[in-house]
């Protein structure tokens, strides 16, 4: 495969590339926090309990129970976009997406159906969590297999970027609901508002994505009569399993970050920080806001320094900052709260761009979506899923208000023993297969950096 064809798309073409991909992203993932944020109303709602701990503790659970259903999406929907390309797929994921979203709007509570309730919701959770599997690594595989080979931390970066956005959306209609209806009306039915909004979302999401053209690498791959269209799961999975594993490690403490401050920080603030709802989302919405601008600013730094190097200062910042962070949510000032979520914000946003990347650049074009897609999600099902979960039994169980900020640094150190033992993937070009062997990457990156 001629690696020169992944630089001829133009810019027009990869702003359009981009923004179908990412408004997709958006729409899917507005749908999946706005359960984290609406977690103690759900409690009161769909798990009556004399006891606050307990209430999350169920409601977390269904959260993680959710991503349990994560893999399973990310291997079927991979193996699907392995096989018969990108788009179709994108176009399924958020049509699932929106419709279980849309009906979560729709459902009676725990007074209405009693048990019926919360089952029916750990129901509509996993679809969530199905759809959501094949989400993430097809977006980042169909932005990075039109990109430029030295710029696709830059232009891989929109993707997160439309992820924390969805967040802060979330986030802030959410705020708004909070700061206009009266705790009644929110309860009775304000909540369901966000959820409801997943219908006129999914169809334009749906529109832009079925829209569409196929990646050049894919169609490469398929025109190409020497190599098979895809490869078989087994094989993707005894071919690819140490690059996963290596990965994988490095995406859990991307997982955690992600979630310990977009889902977790904002119960965080309310259960330990004693800040009431809409303040408590407030602070959760600037870091949000932060993290989408400061994005692109990583994914610049990250093509210039290189992968590796970007694993080194996410694992180094999370570890040093998480406990100042936690130390300043807790404090009960918002002055002081805003600079510590901002800290771990920082970490976070920037393990997600160089994420972004190395889950395209570490895999070649026939098993990308699959081996992707899984390794992404089973790292996010262990410690993306179970961070506010695990955050709360901590705390509950040890009396340790710090205890997660602890369990990061524990993931901080285990992230950077994987990721480094990765091969450097900057520049590589996707579109050639025999640059993602071992050592490839490595002397490509360092061959170039000693020319500049």
């Amino acid at each position: 495969m001629s690696a020169r064809l992944q630089d001829q798309t133009s810019a027009p073409a990869l702003r359009k590339v981009i923004s179908a991909a990412a408004m997709g992203n958006f729409v899917e993932w507005f749908d999946f926090a706005v359960y984290g944020f609406l977690a103690t109303i759900i409690a009161s709602q769909f798990f009556p309990s004399e006891s606050v701990s307990l209430g999350l503790l169920k409601t977390f659970g269904v959260f993680a129970v959710a991503f349990a259903m994560r893999p399973l999406g990310g291997i079927f929907f991979g193996v699907l976009g392995d096989r018969l390309g990108r788009k179709g797929v994108l176009s399924l994921t958020i049509l699932l997406m929106a419709g279980a979203t849309t009906l979560i709007g729709l459902l009676p509570v725990h007074a209405s159906w009693g048990i019926a309730a919360p089952i029916l919701l750990t129901f509509l959770r996993c679809l969530q969590g199905f759809s959501a599997g094949g989400e993430y690594a097809g977006s980042i595989a169909y932005v990075m297999e039109h990109a430029p080979n030295d710029r696709r931390g830059w232009y891989g970066s929109f993707i997160p970027v439309s992820t924390f956005l969805a967040f802060a959306s979330a986030a802030l209609l959410v705020f708004a609901l909070e700061s206009s209806l009266t705790a009644e009306a929110m309860t009775a039915w304000g909540w369901r508002v966000p959820f409801l909004l997943a219908a006129p979302l999914g169809l334009v999401g749906l529109y832009l994505r079925w829209r569409m053209e196929e990646t050049p690498a894919f169609k490469a791959m398929a025109a190409d009569d020497n190599v098979h269209a895809h490869s078989p799961l087994r094989e993707t999975l005894k071919s690819q399993s140490q690059s996963m594993l290596r990965l994988g490690t490095f995406i859990s403490l991307t997982a955690l970050s992600f979630y310990m401050f977009t889902t977790y920080f904002s119960t965080y603030l309310q259960v330990e920080g004693g800040f009431t709802r809409p303040r408590a989302l407030l602070v959760t919405m600037i870091a949000l806001i932060f993290a989408a601008l400061f994005c692109p600013v990583a994914g610049r730094i990250s093509d210039r320094i290189g992968r590796r190097n970007t694993i080194r200062f996410v694992c180094a910042w999370l570890f040093v900052m998480v406990v100042p962070a936690y130390l300043l949510a807790s404090s009960g000032a918002l002055w002081k709260a805003i600079p510590g979520v901002l800290l771990l914000a920082t970490g976070a946003l920037t393990a997600n761009v160089v994420t972004a990347t190395l889950l395209s650049e570490t895999f070649p074009t026939r098993t990308r979506y699959t081996a992707s897609a899984f390794t992404y999600n089973v790292s996010y099902t262990l410690f993306g899923g179970t961070a506010p979960l695990m955050a709360t039994w901590l705390i509950d169980t040890t009396g340790n208000n710090l205890a997660p900020a602890l369990y990061l640094m524990v993931i901080a150190v285990l992230a950077g023993l994987g990721g480094l033992a990765l091969r450097e993937t900057s520049r590589i070009s996707l579109m050639d297969d025999a640059a993602l062997l071992p050592d490839a990457g490595l002397s490509l990156y360092s061959a170039q950096q000693a020319a500049r």
